[in-house]
């Protein structure tokens, strides 16, 4: 139990057999992450079936992360499969006509990125690695300049850091996806390039017109307007991710430690989860061994008390997606154990009011020296408020619904329990004992009675 930091693992081609799953379960995946930009619904249905199913056998809460495409944004074909060639200060068109590009040229599909880019917008393709300026707007044709970049080819994905677009952030497929998804209830749907939080609430009515089975949004945070609202945008979901790929494109990589710091802070004083991902052990889809760099990239991750680290194509098409979780799981226990072996300093909990009770809780638990804090949890607020004080005392959250055991698999420091025999017992000195917890003070916490007990 010396590991609060949680891990969600990508799952894609390499690790969606039975057994291989079910050894990275065992070394200490708390959430599946299944990525909708990549095949269709009923292959991430039986993924779904098969993560449930594990999950049962071992009897570990695993929770499903759906993760929507969203409006991810391409520009048209070129007249051949080449690479075209570019000039820095050249112009170059964006248009809709959808007659192939021929190097000076091509078309735009979107009409909403038409409409909305104005004069002096930034247009990053490739993953930045061609920066236009636009020159000149008008209802079909935009003129911009070559800042950086010497080709360009079919189909390359751009990002607009300077434009709010005017779009919807579901599109048709992920409509079509998300509508199937809800069929299988997942227990978290993550949502792409959300902008504004109009954006949350636009997924929330498409999800609770449809079902009544508590599904719980992540914000996906890679664009700069996503991070200038990042405080309204954390209030309507119900957790974040830090996605830094797309970010650190959108924004100067250099900036994007000090963003993730301060999205951190914001989402502690608003109760929100939040995951930390992209490439944090990269160099492992192809090595047995993460880089030191990566190393300190994980580390850092638990000492700013994220609640998870993410892996991506690590686990999905690299070579040992176990070892990738196995790696993990060291580097976190071990920079977990050293934080709290360095208590923290609750006098510097920002802007949590004084009399707030999740922050008596923690103090309570700290004050005392307490082994656990104990949680009877009909849902998963009271756990998640007091793992958003950053404890570094465990909290066994006692559940009656497997949905709540899985919800709380994101959180830091909270290690869920289904056991209706427990919940209805209010039995918290064996809940603590199932967790390794067998002597010493615990707190427990039911509803709204929080009391002090010596474990036997």
């Amino acid at each position: 139990m010396n590991r609060f930091t949680k891990i969600t693992a990508s799952i894609g081609p390499k690790c969606e057999d039975r057994e291989t799953l079910t050894r990275m379960i065992q070394a200490g995946v708390n959430m599946c992450r299944l990525n909708f930009s990549h095949d269709t619904g009923d292959v991430q249905g039986k993924k779904i079936d098969l993560i449930r199913d594990v999950s049962e056998q071992l009897h570990t809460p695993v929770a499903i992360v759906i993760d929507l495409q969203g409006p991810k944004h391409r520009i048209g074909n070129f007249a051949t499969e080449d690479k075209y060639p570019l000039t820095v200060g050249q112009k170059f068109t964006f248009d809709t006509d959808p007659t192939p590009g021929d190097g000076t040229r091509v078309q735009l599909p979107d009409a909403d990125v038409m409409k909305s880019l104005n004069i002096g917008d930034r247009i990053l393709l490739n993953d930045g690695k061609i920066e236009m300026t636009v020159d000149s707007v008008s209802p079909d044709k935009i003129v911009a300049t070559v800042v950086r970049g010497n080709e360009i080819w079919s189909r390359r994905g751009f990002n607009l850091p300077d434009t709010e677009i005017s779009t919807s952030v579901l599109t048709d497929k992920d409509r079509a996806d998300l509508e199937y998804a809800i069929t299988k209830k997942p227990d978290w749907v993550a949502v792409s390039f959300v902008q504004r939080p109009e954006d949350i609430a636009e997924v929330r009515d498409f999800i609770t017109a449809r079902t009544s089975h508590p599904i719980k949004i992540i914000a996906k945070i890679e664009r700069p307007n996503a991070v200038e609202r990042i405080s309204e945008i954390a209030a309507v979901a119900d957790g974040i991710m830090i996605a830094r790929g797309d970010l650190a494109v959108e924004v100067p990589f250099e900036q994007v430690p000090a963003i993730s710091r301060h999205i951190i802070r914001e989402c502690r004083k608003l109760n929100k989860p939040v995951i930390m991902a992209t490439q944090m052990l990269g160099t492992m889809v192809n090595s047995e061994f993460p880089t030191r760099a990566e190393i300190t990239d994980v580390a850092n991750a638990a000492y700013l008390r994220a609640d998870s680290t993410m892996t991506s194509e690590e686990t999905t098409i690299g070579i040992n997606p176990v070892n990738v979780i196995e790696t993990m799981s060291k580097i976190l226990s071990y920079s977990d154990c050293d934080a709290i072996a360095n208590p923290y300093d609750w006098s510097r909990v920002e802007n949590v009011p004084e009399n707030d009770w999740s922050r008596s809780v923690a103090s309570m638990a700290y004050l005392n020296r307490a082994a656990a804090i104990v949680v009877f949890a009909r849902n998963a607020d009271i756990a998640t408020q007091i793992s958003c004080r950053k404890p570094d005392i465990p909290i066994v959250a006692v559940c009656n619904e497997h949905v709540v055991a899985n919800h709380l698999c994101l959180l830091r420091g909270v290690f869920p329990i289904y056991s209706d025999e427990l919940f209805a017992q209010r039995d918290a000195f064996n809940a603590a004992r199932k967790f390794g917890v067998n002597d010493g003070k615990i707190v427990i916490v039911d509803a709204d009675k929080i009391s002090l007990r010596t474990l036997d």
